[in-house]
């Protein structure tokens, strides 16, 4: 039976050879781009267009020409076992004509419908692109690889930018160019011409629709995917800026691995690290993120579904009531009855598929926790209990772990890529329980204080002897209980700053290293730094932001949160938002610059592209464990043979 995808939804496919029709309703122009791991696209070869050889894999289908005009319909045939090996992802796209008046944007035209077909005629899969409006390309379908069987995926991801910007969010960087070349392809096409080539899918991320993915290095990992902190209900703010080349220039890279094949068309059994990339660690970040992407997309899939339910039901329920003389006698209750029945089914049908992608998810995480390395485990995982310092820094950190309330009992590890690009914030002002009651502040403040030093040890403990340092500003001394595994196995590069005066203090003597570390780096003259200056990364904990703290203090601190990730300098604050009312709106740069962290299971991240609020937990050991106490003294073990 085939399968009617919406959108975000995804379907197993049982055959590599399939045959993708696509009915539009007025002439468009089709083709497919060829995409690794992460979606971006090689070079033009890597695009199957109107006016150009099709790639190995794509072509049109048997007893078909494959005209260049722009058409109603198209056929196209893609064998997925003819791909190129690097290629993990087929993008099928829609554009409209740049010359056309029939329907400037998608909007204004009828939803494309497409399917998808083995080559025997059996349909596979089908999905109707709806809610488009001002978009002028579009890309309906993606076929994937995960785990070594080929999905098809119902994407609709439009583009009001029309094809450059969709060829430029798969990172092809003359993507206006071949844009221009395939709409001048198209228009030189036979006047009969019926079909067109080509055809490939995309994978999901942030919101914008015109992202523009570029990678500082071979297989660089997507950075689009993530939540971003919700503010008020809405998305979070994207972070302004080009990419950051997370490149380790010392890192010692393997032999990327083959994922494993599957049988029949059937999904293998999980293996940890079976993502792409040039070592287990980076294999092991890929998957994660995979991981978190198919769990929002199959999520919003069976929202998505329920919605349509809970609307037909509401349609159905207003057409069987309207007319008078049905509504109180049997045939308006057997209406009514009818019209619950199939609302039922479609909900039920919606969770079956809900339930059997969360299980193979759940079966992957099984697989995938134990074998993560320190930067990415729970504290309670047995990995910690073989600790040993590392010889590199950590590509990436776990901060937490997320969920969402369909799947509560699966969590999803939150990694950031190092060094940190951005500040982290964990909140310690009281927000509404599940149960309405407000907590005291002083009941968080604490629980802040332990998930900041929970991350601070993280961060030393990945890191190679000397090359991570953390100092403490506590104005108050009210994290000192808190801090007391820091403080007493002696792994702080300074007694906390307490007072005004050691606030002031410690502030001068950072922003002092970034100012000299950034006339070094752009004098080319790194090995000139004075003696005292410590070259090895900083995290700097700030308790009870912004108490102590005057105008000049928050200024450099800005200067800090600003600048200072660059060479090595990152802020954690632990904060009330509401301690910070007397400030008036000057800190609220700073406050949207840091990405915000909860002492307690909170939904307060938002994934800007699908629209969920997730769950976070903080990463902390297990109630009573002395594991931190364990990692710090092999930390100051190292330590002290390092110094």
């Amino acid at each position: 039976m085939a399968a009617e995808l919406v959108r975000g939804q995804n379907h197993p496919l049982a055959q590599v050879r399939l045959e993708i029709r696509i009915s539009a309703g007025v002439p468009v122009l089709t083709g497919a781009t060829l995409g690794d791991e992460h979606g971006t696209i090689h070079g033009r070869q890597w695009v199957a267009r109107p006016g150009a050889a099709a790639p190995p894999g794509v072509e049109a289908p048997p007893g078909v020409e494959a005209p260049r005009q722009a058409a109603a319909e198209h056929r196209l045939a893609v064998d997925l076992a003819a791909l190129p090996e690097a290629v993990h992802r087929v993008d099928v796209f829609l554009a409209l004509p740049a010359d056309t008046a029939v329907a400037p944007r998608f909007g204004a035209a009828p939803a494309p419908h497409t399917t998808v077909n083995g080559m025997d005629g059996t349909e596979l899969a089908s999905y109707t692109v709806t809610g488009l409006d001002a978009e002028t390309a579009v890309i309906a379908l993606e076929l994937y690889r995960r785990q070594g069987a080929w999905k098809v995926r119902a994407l609709g991801q439009g583009y009001a930018g029309g094809l450059p910007a969709l060829l430029a969010d798969k990172g092809l960087s003359d993507a206006a160019d071949l844009a221009t070349v395939i709409q001048e392809a198209a228009t030189l096409g036979p006047p009969g011409a019926t079909t067109v080539p080509a055809a490939r899918p995309d994978p999901r991320a942030t919101a914008s629709a015109s992202r523009a993915t570029a990678t500082a290095g071979p297989l660089q990992p997507p950075r689009p995917y993530g939540p971003e902190n919700r503010d008020d209900g809405g998305p979070g703010p994207q972070r302004p800026g080009g990419p950051v080349d997370y490149t380790h220039p010392h890192r010692t890279h393997g032999i990327p691995s083959t994922p494993p094949s599957a049988a029949g068309g059937q999904p293998a059994q999980p293996v940890a690290g079976d993502a792409a990339g040039w070592s287990m660690e980076e294999r092991l970040y890929n998957q994660v993120w995979g991981m978190f992407e198919d769990l929002a997309r199959t999520t919003a899939a069976y929202r998505s579904a329920v919605d349509f339910a809970d609307s037909r039901l509401e349609k159905e329920l207003d057409q069987a009531l309207a007319d008078p003389r049905q509504r109180l006698g049997s045939a308006g209750d057997a209406a009514r009855e009818a019209a619950h029945a199939r609302r039922a089914l479609l909900a039920g049908q919606a969770r079956a598929a809900l339930d059997r992608d969360l299980a193979q998810l759940t079966a992957e995480a099984e697989v995938v926790e134990p074998a993560l390395p320190p930067a990415y485990a729970r504290w309670d995982s047995p990995v910690w209990h073989r600790y040993r310092l590392p010889a590199e820094p950590p590509m990436a950190l776990r901060l937490g772990d997320l969920h969402l309330p369909e799947s509560a009992a699966l969590r999803i590890p939150l990694l950031v890529r190092m060094p940190l690009e951005r500040g982290l914030w964990i909140d310690s002002g009281p927000a509404p329980a599940a149960d309405e009651r407000v907590p005291d502040p002083a009941e968080l403040r604490q629980p802040a204080m332990a998930a900041a030093v929970a991350l601070a040890v993280r961060l030393l403990a990945v890191h190679p002897p000397g090359a991570f340092a953390v100092q403490v500003i506590d104005p108050a001394g009210t994290g000192t209980q808190a801090l007391l595994p820091l403080t007493e196995a002696g792994v702080l590069a300074a007694p906390p700053a307490t007072g005004a005066a050691g606030v002031s203090q410690t502030l001068e003597r950072l922003t002092r290293r970034v100012d000299l570390v950034q006339m070094a780096v752009r004098g080319g003259a790194a090995e000139s730094l004075p003696a005292d200056v410590d070259t090895a990364r900083q995290l700097l904990i700030v308790n009870d932001f912004p108490h102590g703290f005057d105008d000049r203090s928050v200024a450099r601190l800005r200067f800090l949160a600003d600048d200072g990730p660059a060479v090595g300098v990152h802020l954690l604050l632990v904060a009330d938002r509401e301690d910070a009312a007397a400030h008036g709106p000057l800190l609220d740069p700073l406050w949207r610059s840091l990405l915000r962290l909860t002492p307690l299971p909170d939904d307060h991240l938002a994934d800007p592209w699908i629209g969920h609020a997730w769950t976070y937990e903080p990463s902390l050991p297990p109630h009573g464990s002395r594991i931190l106490q364990g990692v710090l003294t092999e930390v100051a073990r190292a330590r002290a043979k390092h110094w």
